[in-house]
């Protein structure tokens, strides 16, 4: 065994022995991004290149970006640009040796941060059907007279592959948070993220206020126009519900025609404008579908986040709410 073999693996022990040592003392691994980051490590031993950086493809936006990355800062790009675009599309490893002269590749960040690209190494990584959904990139190979060869290829697929197992079950996880039809967080992601996006913002004093809000006759919907109608009704309604919603608010699915929507930094004044807001917005649009055109209304029970009750008991004063706004003539918010 070579002395270089020798360094590599003792990097490569280092750092699993990194990784299993914080998941025996149960660190916050649950988004994932602790795995990745030891990962991308990982690779960079195991190419022995200067950077390494991890990818997701994110299909419904059409976007590539670092999940992890060593060496740089994250990186947001259109799935269809870039080495990285063209090994997933592709299907196949990348290596350019010369990539300044390689018509794919994209030297906007090197302009930007001054770093020059030698060359590079990705592999695209898929799940255990065959499907692909990220990459593994290395750059700047340190020995090989700075050249990646297909060696690098073969110690670069261990990490590829762990990668790729992680990133699935991340994806199966964000799934199972997430409703089907309007692509909302549903209540299970609500919960998810009330543990960890706004828990410790209430404790902190920060003011915190809810909404929930139901779609006024739903059922004469479905009834006069089908299920199908309803669906699309569903749609339209958490489409303007996620375009009111600020980048620290979240928007949730929370049952049957019912939506949640938990605002940070906001106090009742504030949830009742944003609730008014979307009143008129979804009072004023129309839902377009199967050659019919449908209007609705929407009612809304708001309330302040009160630290002395549990999260199930603040929902229920906002559904308290709800209900008055139902019983006294729909389509109004009541706080």
């Amino acid at each position: 065994m070579s002395v270089n073999a020798e360094k590599m693996l003792s990097e490569i022990f280092s750092v699993t022995e990194d990784l299993y040592n914080d998941m025996l003392n149960v660190i916050p691994i649950s988004d994932h991004n602790k795995i990745y980051e030891y990962i991308t490590r990982l690779g960079r031993s195991l190419s022995d290149s200067d950077r390494t950086s991890f990818w997701k493809w994110d299909r419904h936006s059409h976007t590539l970006w670092t999940a992890a990355a060593v060496g740089e800062d994250r990186i947001v790009i259109p799935d269809n640009t870039g080495l990285v675009g063209k090994a997933i599309s592709e299907k196949r490893t990348i290596i350019t040796n010369d990539p300044y002269n390689d018509p794919d590749f994209n030297p906007e960040v090197d302009k930007k941060t001054g770093y020059v690209t030698r060359s590079v190494l990705v592999l695209p990584v898929s799940n255990v059907n065959g499907e692909f959904i990220g990459a593994y990139q290395a750059i700047n190979k340190i020995g090989n007279d700075g050249k990646f060869s297909e060696d690098d290829c073969r110690r670069l697929s261990l990490a590829a592959v762990i990668c790729g197992i992680a990133l699935e079950s991340e994806v199966f996880l964000d799934e199972s948070h997430h409703d089907k039809l309007t692509h909302l967080k549903n209540r299970m992601g609500f919960y998810n993220d009330f543990s960890k996006r706004y828990f410790s913002t209430i404790n902190n004093g920060t003011p915190v206020s809810l909404f929930i809000c139901d779609i006024d006759k739903f059922k004469r919907v479905n009834d006069t126009y089908g299920h199908n109608a309803g669906d699309a009704v569903l749609k339209h309604t958490a489409g303007i519900l996620s375009e009111c919603c600020r980048d620290c608010d979240g928007i949730y699915r929370w049952g049957g025609e019912e939506f949640i929507m938990i605002m940070k930094n906001a106090d009742v004044k504030m949830c009742v404008e944003k609730a008014e807001e979307i009143r008129i917005k979804a009072m004023e649009s129309v839902c377009h579908t199967e050659g019919t055109d449908i209007k609705i209304t929407v009612s809304f029970g708001v309330t302040a986040y009160d630290n002395n009750k549990t999260i199930e008991e603040n929902i229920s004063s906002a559904d308290e709410k709800l209900y008055t706004a139902k019983e006294t003539g729909r389509n109004r918010v009541i706080f």
